[in-house]
């Protein structure tokens, strides 16, 4: 099926879009098959494609979406630089993509055109269920050729958090002219002579001459209903729906409003003001989607009771078979989640983008700690800032401190940050080889984690369609 005109026919499930690539093409077509709304993730997935080249292209996946893909020259050119036949040599590093700057070089925005694009066909290659992107409003600098590459796939649903994305829909109804668009970039420090402002011209990667594209669905993930009512009244295009998202999501949280209060262990403390006034949000008459704490049938019937026209959920689907998720890690988890050695934390210190930032932790696990060696060369949670001088230079406080120091941070912004790049490509089996050894991963998950032991127990593993049977039941 297309993405439905009538809103009363959107999925009732929405699979939840978990970077980096835990959300990848397999289970997002698994979750659509099944009549539900399967999304990718869209976050680094520009890297993770040039990794799976190197790592030979088991299948053929990549190589056969990229044969769909219409500038072939630039497919060419990939293939020639990053596709390893066989794979890399064991212990080998990834070779890197420039990391991502206000002004790239063409053939950098086409990779991840191009890495988008493979997402979402591969995604919806072989039946005619409803796919999705998900991207994060925070990592501003590869988002206008992350949703043309989508677009070109013939993606029917965009969600954007971890932000306010105001000008994302006026965006799409320009991408799907094949227009230019520009999207402004938060700088830090002081105001400069001109906007500063990211572009794209899709006349300069060689599709504009074809027709026009299908603009999809934008549905903002939220966290508060005056974001939402914001949204609605004053994004710069249609607004289609919400997702509505509480604390117990796991990845970034929004922070709680008001004083910042903590548990003795170190967690903030959300109450009542970081519920989300449901009853405005029926009020603005576009459909919405509960989001967190939601993986369970009776959680599907309170969202339906609640006037909301389903659920999105993420950690029931990390864990099925389908998921990118590296295999070793599913099994840690499950298995610790029955002997009792699973712990979940919300980090407030963890995330460079000082968003909360939900962690697992794993009794004989090991994880990405303080002990790394801090590097910084992928690159995406990088935020712009003006120099004395004027210029526009980049940063993240989990980079070496020195260099974050030298470019004007304060040394107290890196205590306790981790690298969530490094650490979440580990995640899905694309861990950087180091000197010092290869990056570890960096679990995330939502709440519903500890109901899932109870879901998971005497399957040793499940399926996409065991986790939507069991929500529809």
């Amino acid at each position: 099926m297309t993405a439905p005109r009538d809103p009363g026919a959107h999925p009732r499930i929405i699979q939840g879009g978990m970077g980096i690539a835990v959300s990848d093409w397999r289970l997002a077509r698994a979750v659509s098959r099944l009549g539900q709304l399967g999304v990718v993730s869209g976050t680094a997935i520009d890297s993770v494609m040039v990794r799976r080249l190197q790592d030979g292209d088991a299948g053929g996946h990549v190589r056969r979406a990229l044969a769909a893909f219409p500038d072939h020259r630039a497919v060419a050119a990939v293939l020639a630089r990053y596709f390893v036949d066989g794979g890399r040599a064991a212990g080998a590093p990834y070779r890197l993509l420039p990391m991502y700057r206000r002004t790239v070089h063409v053939a950098r925005d086409a990779v991840t055109v191009m890495a988008n694009f493979v997402e979402v066909w591969l995604a919806k290659e072989g039946h005619d269920g409803v796919v999705g992107l998900n991207l994060l409003t925070k990592v501003q600098m590869p988002t206008l050729p992350s949703l043309y590459g989508a677009m070109l796939a013939g993606v029917d649903y965009v969600l954007m958090g971890a932000g306010i994305p105001r000008e994302i829909p006026g965006v799409l109804d320009a991408l799907a002219r094949h227009a230019p668009v520009r999207l402004r970039l938060d700088v830090e420090g002081p105001a400069g002579t001109a906007a500063d402002e990211l572009a794209f011209d899709p006349r300069a990667h060689g599709c504009a001459e074809s027709a026009p594209l299908r603009r999809p669905w934008f549905f903002p993930i939220v966290s508060a209903s005056s974001l939402a009512t914001t949204l609605a009244r004053k994004a710069t295009g249609r607004v289609d729906g919400f997702i509505v998202e509480g604390p117990t999501a796991g990845g970034h949280n929004a922070p709680p409003r008001g004083e910042p209060r903590f548990t003795p262990a170190g967690e903030p403390v959300y109450g009542e003001r970081d519920a989300v006034d449901l009853a405005k949000m029926r009020e603005l008459g576009l459909p919405f989607w509960l989001a967190g704490g939601t993986g369970s049938p009776a959680a599907v019937r309170d969202a339906a009771a609640a006037g909301a026209s389903g659920v999105q959920v993420g950690t029931l689907f990390a864990y099925c078979e389908e998921s990118g998720l590296a295999p070793e890690l599913k099994r840690s988890v499950l298995e610790g989640l029955t002997e009792g050695r699973v712990q979940l934390f919300t980090d407030p210190l963890a995330s460079p983008t000082g968003y909360p930032f939900k962690l697992v932790r794993v009794a004989g696990l090991s994880q990405q700690d303080d002990r790394r060696v801090r590097s910084c060369d992928l690159g995406y949670l990088r935020t712009a800032y003006r120099t004395a001088e004027g210029r526009l230079d980049y940063r993240c406080p989990a980079e070496p401190v020195a260099q974050y120091v030298a470019k004007g941070g304060r040394v107290e912004d890196t205590v306790g940050r981790r690298c969530l790049c490094n650490g979440l490509m580990a995640n899905v089996g694309q861990p950087q080889a180091r000197d010092e050894g290869a990056e570890l991963p960096l679990l995330t998950s939502g709440d519903e984690l500890v109901a899932l032991g109870s879901f998971a127990r005497g399957r040793g593993a499940y399926t996409a369609a065991d986790v939507v049977r069991y929500l529809i039941a």
